[in-house]
């Protein structure tokens, strides 16, 4: 299977990355939970491939899903393989972290896409939004934003 090859460690991702950057590829990373994969999230990913050369998609593992009561759905394992079979990703991993600001920091990409519902920075209550944009600055980065419709795992 071709979409099992695209699943890698974080410690995999980061040396595969690092040689494709050393090729001039632009990097661009996705990050999120991808729980009951729907067509927002197949929208935002088309979206964000097209800002680079390589999309790479870190998954949240399941111990650090915060989305509510028998979430997630489906296992870290499956929505991993889920994600690697679009033709838009071109690796993935499961994250080892509850957020995305260390693997930023360790994949160091030149993207950061995060869905049009994210661009309100300051109406995220958790915060994590506003610490990923200040590591995406600190590595240098850029954060963009999809423009798409917006579906919600959780509400479906």
């Amino acid at each position: 299977m071709i979409s099992k090859k695209k699943i890698q460690t974080i410690k995999n991702f980061s040396q595969t990355l690092s040689v494709l950057k050393s090729g001039n590829k632009t990097v661009v990373h996705c990050h999120g939970v991808f729980d009951l994969l729907h067509i927002g999230h197949i929208r935002y990913l088309e979206q964000a491939r097209r800002m680079g050369d390589i999309l790479v998609v870190p998954v949240t593992p399941d111990r650090y899903v915060d989305k509510g009561p028998d979430r997630p759905a489906f296992p870290e394992g499956l929505r991993a393989e889920a994600i690697a079979s679009l033709g838009c990703v071109d690796y993935v991993a499961i994250n080892q972290w509850p957020a995305a600001e260390e693997t930023l920091c360790l994949l160091q990409p030149d993207f950061y896409v995060k869905g049009s519902e994210f661009k309100n920075i300051s109406s995220d209550m958790t915060g994590k939004i506003a610490r990923e944009e200040q590591v995406v600055q600190e590595i240098g980065a850029t954060l963009a934003f999809t423009d798409d419709i917006v579906f919600s795992s959780s509400n479906l």
